[in-house]
Order: C-alpha cells, then sequence, then structure tokens
C-alpha cells in the first residue's frame, strides 16, 4: 500500500494554543514511516510546516503521489499533542484541499483519541485513530475491512463506529529514526533554548513515553500515558545520526525526562546540547550535576504551586518542600545556563508570596514564570473532575469554560483567541 503522512501548515492565529509555534519534527510520522516501510509499504512523509507548503502545495504532493491511504496530524508534533490547538480548522484545510485524492484519509492525534465522533465528523475523514498512531497506521495499511483494526472510530452502514481504544504503542524498541537531510537543514529552532542564538540546526528525540504521575491538569489519559523507557541503544543511534547531520542542539520530548544515569554519561561524550521537562523533586544533586556535564542547558521544571494545599489540589504527589524545591532549582543552574520554574495559576496561592519566590529565583538566575491560566483538555483529570467523561460538546465545553473564567491568557498570546466555532466555521460537521 502506498501512504501518505501528513503534518499540515499550522496556523495559530487567535488560538488559545500557547505551545511552541515554530516547525518540529513530526516524531509520530517518523516512527509509523519506519514501521509501514519494514513491512514492505511505499511511503511518503510530507510536513508542510517544516517545509514551508500551503495546503494547497502540499495537496498536490500528496495527489501526485497518489496514495491508497493518506494520515493528517491534529496537532503539531507530538510535542504538543499535551497541549494542541483545540480547533481542527488546519487539518480540515487539508483535508478540503485534497479532496478525493487521497485514497482513504485517516486523522491522528488527541482530538480522536479523546472525542472521536466529533472528530470525524468535523473533519469528514474515513477513520480517526485513538491513541498513540505507530503501530495503529501500520494496521490500517494492511486492512481492507476497518471492522478488523482496534482503536478506531470509522464511518460504518449504520453510522460511526468505535472499535475501541485509546492504544498505547510498546514504544521502548522503536527503531533510531532517520530524517532527510533538507529537514534537518531547515530545522533551526532550538525548543526551549535561551543561553544562546543556535549554532547549527535542532531537533527532537524521545528517550521515554508517558509519565507515572497523574497530575489533574496534564491532559494524557487517552495517549501518551503509561510511563515506558525506550531502549538506549536506539535512542544513542538516533542521537549520533543527528549530530551526523550537523545538529547541534536536542530536544527531549519526554513527559517527564527521569533521572537516567547511563543516558546521561553517555551524552557527556558526545558533542551535542540538550533540553528537557522534568520534576525537580525527582533529582538529586549529584545528578543535577551529570545532567550539567552531559551537556544540559534548558530544564524546564514543573513545580506548579507554591503551597503544599496548592500542589496536592493538582494531584502533583510532590516529594520536596518549598524550599527544597527553590534549592534544587538552584543547585542547576550552577551548571545548566537556563533552568526554568513552571507555576500555574491556583485558588489559594498568595501572589505576595508568589511574587517573593520568583524574586528569590530571579536573583540565583533561574526563571519563574508569572502563573498561567489552565486550559481543561478533555484528555486531563480536571476536565473529568469538572464535568465527567468527554462527550461530543467536549472541546467546545472546555473552550468556553476558559474563555470565561480569565481576562489576561498565557505571557505570548497577543491577540484574544476566538470561541472554538468560530475557529471552525469550515468544519462543517458531515
Amino acid at each position: 500500500m502506498r501512504t501518505a503522512l501528513v503534518n499540515p501548515a499550522w496556523d495559530y492565529r487567535h488560538s488559545i494554543y500557547f505551545g511552541c509555534r515554530e516547525p518540529h519534527l513530526p516524531l509520530e510520522f517518523g516512527y509509523a514511516r519506519a514501521l509501514l516501510e519494514a513491512a514492505g509499504h511505499e511511503v511518503l512523509m510530507l510536513d508542510a510546516h517544516l517545509c514551508g507548503l500551503t495546503h494547497a502545495e502540499a495537496a498536490e504532493q500528496v495527489a501526485a503521489f497518489a496514495p491508497d491511504m493518506t494520515v493528517v496530524a491534529t496537532a503539531p508534533t507530538y510535542l504538543f499533542w499535551r497541549c494542541a490547538p483545540p480547533e481542527l480548522r488546519v487539518p480540515r484545510a487539508f483535508l478540503d484541499a485534497l479532496g478525493a485524492r487521497g485514497g482513504r484519509t485517516v486523522a491522528v492525534g488527541p482530538h480522536g483519541s479523546a472525542t472521536p465522533r466529533p472528530t470525524l465528523e468535523k473533519l469528514g475523514c474515513d477513520a480517526v485513530v485513538r491513541g498513540e498512531c505507530e503501530e495503529t497506521v501500520l494496521a490500517l495499511a494492511g486492512a481492507d475491512d476497518l471492522r478488523t483494526v482496534p482503536a478506531i472510530a470509522y464511518r460504518g452502514e449504520g453510522g460511526i463506529v468505535v472499535t475501541g481504544g485509546p492504544h498505547a504503542s510498546r514504544f521502548i524498541d522503536l527503531p533510531a529514526l532517520r530524517w532527510p537531510d533538507a529537514w534537518i537543514a531547515r530545522h533551526a529552532h532550538h525548543h526551549h533554548r535561551f543561553d544562546r542564538a543556535p549554532d547549527g540546526p535542532g531537533a527532537e528525540v524521545e528517550a521515554s513515553r508517558g509519565c507515572p504521575y497523574t497530575c489533574s491538569f496534564c491532559a494524557k489519559l487517552d495517549f501518551r500515558d503509561g510511563y515506558r523507557r525506550r531502549d538506549l541503544a536506539p535512542v544513542l543511534a538516533e542521537i549520533d545520526g543527528l549530530i551526523a547531520q550537523g545538529v547541534t542542539y536536542v530536544y527531549f520530548i519526554d513527559e517527564i525526562f527521569l533521572p537516567q544515569k547511563p543516558l546521561l554519561e553517555a551524552l557527556v561524550a558526545r558533542d551535542v546540547r540538550f533540553g528537557i521537562q522534568t520534576r525537580i523533586d525527582l533529582w538529586k544533586p549529584d545528578m543535577l550535576d551529570l545532567l550539567g556535564a552531559a551537556g544540559c542547558v534548558s530544564i524546564e521544571a514543573g513545580v506548579e504551586s507554591l503551597t503544599v494545599e496548592g500542589r496536592a489540589a493538582l494531584d502533583k504527589k510532590c516529594r520536596a518542600t518549598t524550599d527544597e524545591l527553590a534549592e534544587r532549582l538552584i543547585h542547576a543552574r550552577r551548571t545548566v545556563p537556563f533552568v526554568q520554574a513552571n507555576l500555574i495559576k491556583v485558588a489559594g496561592d498568595d501572589p505576595a508570596l508568589v511574587a517573593a519566590w520568583r524574586e528569590r529565583l530571579r536573583g540565583h538566575g533561574v526563571w519563574a514564570n508569572d502563573p498561567v491560566p489552565l486550559y481543561p483538555y478533555p484528555s486531563s483529570p480536571d476536565y473529568r473532575h469538572l464535568w465527567g467523561e468527554p462527550d461530543d460538546q467536549a472541546w467546545e465545553r472546555a473552550h468556553a469554560h476558559y474563555l470565561g473564567q480569565f481576562d489576561q491568557l498565557s505571557e505570548i498570546q497577543a491577540e484574544r483567541p476566538l470561541p472554538l466555532r468560530e475557529l471552525e466555521l469550515a468544519c462543517g460537521r458531515a
């Protein structure tokens, strides 16, 4: 089978999206391509966002490939499945440009994972994948009858059929990814790096997937949930391949980059810098020193609340006091050029306490953001505490709640987000 894997040309105007807007490598499609090709399928992998293509230009390339199946992402890279743009206007615009030229059309991402029926209706595609997509895409490529494929939703004779899910990939033994040289050359962005300007191409890599914690705000229940550590050999082979292509900085797309001594010791000998997202309460001083020696130049540490009560309300299960968290952040800053403490706006946190704590850390070179409001993504415990299991109006409900609750949104949003229905005017339900 001939399969096209498409990351569309992302447009974030008037979106609540507060992830990074630069292009990132579509890891989910890299793995899917490797599995498909190993099984004998022909694959076109196309990243319109990274390569600067319009929807029309991307659709023409897909049509020229004449695929039997076209898979489109509903979130801009795996890095942001947990905080994806709620609206589906971008993948719908690509599918509209493609028309009937893509064979069976399939959507993958957080939307279909949590709310398969409305995602299928809004996109007008043939099927959506629920959960992690690599193995399911492979199953779809070999299936004549969609009824035999688990963890999808599709249009049946009697209406929309959901075959189960969400699916969790084995992940640990996924092969080392290889990217086109032209893609790496275009990937100038160093995600979450602030110590210096890029001195070569950047890239993203997964060393683990999922998280053993269930913080209330984290949108991961329907995908990338259970913690799995990838085998070290393919991780290092992937990084070595990127270094050979000129990459000087890697960002680890891990829900939580846990202390892993063998990986850090291996990175010490490699000429590459890297950034991570982690929980600082899980790190001891000696491991923080090794992290810096290994080449870490950026830490994004989830602190969330400065009180025991606030962290408990978020179900953080934090192992450290607020003072201990500050001490570890300050210790990390001795060897890591940029250290950030993430704060969330939590009811009951004293603004004066927050301001004083931020000022203390700033005095030691650690940046703590102004606490930001939460968006209750349908795949988060917060959503389910508020409204129960997601239904067909879950994204609209979460969006309206968010817009109605806050006058000031995140620091990077320059324009007021629009209601979801206005953003999705082109997504008339089929």
